[in-house]
């Protein structure tokens, strides 16, 4: 499976002016903790890191580190997320039919959530892996008046993973490039155009390192991870 990496962005909701995946968790940068479930995970078998030239040296010496015997590419990203994914599914190797796409900042998903995406891709054309939620979501309006309360039985929080058909992806990044469409993750773009998406089982510990909270909690997983592996 052919996995890509959206590494291009600035950590300035945790108060760094550098890119997130440089800061330390525990003892290695937050891009480290991703690539080891890439590496662990057996479905995975090229990796491409799309990034900033500016952390190329940085991501490389990484990579070094973790002795990744897997094909690993450095792909030039764009100004959003979107362009960046874009440009990653462009550098694909041209064999390549399916791909995930996981935001570095996932860096707690674990080798059997990426396998199990892998499989899933096979099957269908798209997919997210996500999990059910359990707080109860309110719709407010301009004023925060609540203007409704949503079923909380039919809404699931998407995450990283997201599996797709290269060429759909592709078609739909174009498509979405000359229309002006934006969006926060790629299989809303999928949705926008008709396409099918499957919902596969996420994890609750996969969570997005956004704040310095976030990475504390990181922290608090992977050390009990450790204990209990120990």
């Amino acid at each position: 499976m052919y996995l890509l990496i959206p590494a291009a962005g600035v950590g300035r909701r945790m108060g760094s002016n550098r890119n997130k995946l440089l800061m330390p968790l525990l003892d290695k940068p937050l891009l480290a903790w991703t690539l080891l479930a890439a590496k662990a995970a057996p479905s995975i078998h090229w990796i491409g890191i799309v990034g900033q030239p500016q952390d190329w040296q940085d991501f490389k010496e990484i990579v070094t580190d973790l002795a990744l015997t897997k094909s690993v590419r450095f792909i030039q990203g764009g100004a959003t997320r979107q362009e960046s994914v874009y440009r990653g599914l462009r550098a694909l190797p041209a064999v390549a039919e399916h791909v995930l796409i996981h935001d570095g900042a996932r860096c707690l998903a674990t080798p059997e959530l990426l396998d199990r995406c892998s499989e899933a891709v096979l099957t269908y054309p798209g997919l997210v892996a996500a999990v059910p939620v359990k707080d109860t979501i309110k719709v407010v309006d301009e004023t925060k008046a609540i203007a409704g309360t949503l079923d909380r039985s039919k809404l699931w929080a998407a995450q990283t993973p997201q599996g797709f058909t290269v060429e759909q992806l592709l078609h739909c990044h174009a498509e979405g490039q000359r229309q002006s469409i934006e969006v926060t993750d790629d299989a809303a773009l999928f949705e926008h155009f008709g396409l099918s998406v499957q919902i596969v089982e996420g994890e609750e510990t996969n969570l997005k390192i956004t704040t310095p909270a976030d990475l504390a909690i990181a922290e608090f997983i992977l050390r009990q991870r450790f204990s209990s592996k120990g």
